[in-house]
């Protein structure tokens, strides 16, 4: 593996942690949203991770034939999680049902904070990667002098 492959995969693991991040904090910012532009209270989304391959068609031909299979990771997509809506009775909400009830998303603040802590670590280790990854490029530029 060359160096840059090796930034290759940990910018796509970055990529794909920021955008765990930005939906987490999505979910945040909305855990009280009763209306949205579909019509029904917000729903918690998650995303979702594939492998991918790091290198061009080229790189993989060659790469076959020296038994070698990288991948690096790509998202998939984000999908709106499944889970009931919470009932709150609120009687004065102006978006409360005619028995009173107001459907707020379950999201919950811990678990969503969870989350995020496990995206932030997943993102410091690319980091931490990607320095490394320059770290031994310089010291072999070092010892080519």
């Amino acid at each position: 593996m060359d160096f840059m492959t090796a930034l290759d995969i940990g910018a796509s693991g970055l990529k794909a942690q920021r955008a765990t991040l930005n939906v987490i904090s999505m979910n945040m910012a909305n855990i009280r949203t009763t209306k949205t532009l579909e019509g029904g209270p917000y729903q918690r989304k998650s995303v979702s991770f594939e492998s991918s391959p790091v290198y061009s068609p080229f790189d993989e031909a060659m790469n076959e034939q020296l038994n070698r299979d990288l991948h690096g990771v790509k998202v998939l997509g984000v999908t709106a999680d499944q889970r009931p809506f919470k009932q709150v009775y609120e009687p004065h909400h102006p978006d409360a049902n005619e028995l009173g009830y107001v459907y707020y998303p379950d999201i919950n603040v811990v678990e969503e904070m969870t989350y995020m802590m496990n995206a932030t670590r997943g993102y410091e280790a690319n980091v931490q990667t990607i320095e490394s990854v320059k770290q031994m490029f310089n010291k072999a530029l070092q010892i080519g002098v």
